[in-house]
């Protein structure tokens, strides 16, 4: 049921650490909860007419929302949290004069802010591609960014990341890709071993082509994968596409995830909530929500076919 709701009244300042250990309920910024209709998110606090926002993210508590926005050709990511019953106005907390930051996502344990910049290496580096990287957590906010490292990144582009709850992270790259198809992403995965990455593995046909496929959410447990593809089949511009796990454990051939979720413009930056609640995904330049209970339906129907 769709419960209308006159939004929160946001008065508070957000101070430089955005994370707070306070006791709080499973607010969601937006009091026009989504059923199974897609709803712009926070409009006009998070959602704005005038600005391009994308890659969204709650924590575990729900009392931090970061985001990332873009302005002017250039990215940055913001913060939101919930103190004292209230969200603060969104700050932006990683940023640069002439570098991008977006598509965040929180490590496990939420001591790393994970990311994507267009930031060189160092010095030395003069090759202008996108490479993931981190900021660790500090007393007073977040460490400068911290390079993912090479098993992760390559002189071609990663983007977006999401992580297991074992740690594997899955991103995308067009790393391996002809100049002539330097568009098009596959989807990898690497695991966490003795606080490394390890040599990345390229997930099979059920879910990559000889097209784009990028943005990638992963279930914490594995049993489903989330992204953005751009296929001949598709709705738009680019789609959201789900697998699931079979009992054997493979992936399922990928399925458009409909025209309830996709349409003519392009749908990217899968997320689902910690408690699987809501899916949030970019749309149109803004971020929508809708009740998770779509991906049940997506599960139901999967099941059916195979």
């Amino acid at each position: 049921m769709k419960i209308s709701i006159t939004l929160f009244i946001f008065t508070l300042l957000i101070p430089s650490s955005c994370h707070q250990n306070s006791s709080v309920d499973n607010t969601y910024i937006d009091t026009i909860i989504p059923d199974l209709k897609p709803v712009i998110f926070a409009k006009g606090f998070i959602s704005k007419d005038s600005i391009s926002e994308f890659g969204s993210i709650f924590n575990k508590a729900n009392d931090e929302f970061y985001f990332a926005i873009d302005s002017a050709n250039k990215a940055y990511i913001k913060c939101s949290k919930y103190i004292d019953g209230k969200w603060t106005i969104p700050k932006t907390i990683v940023s640069d004069s002439t570098y991008s930051f977006n598509d965040p996502f929180l490590s496990n344990d939420e001591n790393r802010l994970y990311y994507i910049s267009n930031k060189p290496k160092d010095a030395q580096d003069t090759i202008k591609d996108y490479d993931i990287w981190y900021s660790q957590r500090i007393e007073n906010g977040w460490s400068k960014p911290i390079n993912a490292g090479t098993k992760i990144n390559t002189d071609a582009h990663e983007y977006y990341i999401s992580f297991t709850d074992n740690g594997a992270m899955y991103f995308a790259s067009n790393k391996g890709k002809s100049d002539k198809r330097r568009r098009d992403f596959d989807i990898y995965t690497s695991e966490f071993r003795n606080g490394k990455f390890e040599n990345p593995r390229k997930l099979n046909d059920a879910i990559n082509s000889k097209r784009y496929e990028a943005d990638v959410f992963i279930a914490p447990d594995e049993s489903y994968i989330i992204f953005c593809a751009a296929r001949k089949s598709g709705f738009g511009e680019g789609d959201l596409y789900i697998s699931f796990k079979d009992k054997n454990g493979d992936w399922t051939p990928s399925k458009n995830m409909g025209a309830t979720i996709n349409t003519e413009a392009h749908e990217l930056c899968p997320f689902v909530t910690k408690d699987g609640k809501y899916l949030f995904y970019t749309s149109k330049q803004d971020i929508y929500w809708v009740s998770a209970e779509i991906i049940d339906e997506l599960k139901a129907e999967s099941k059916k076919i195979n």
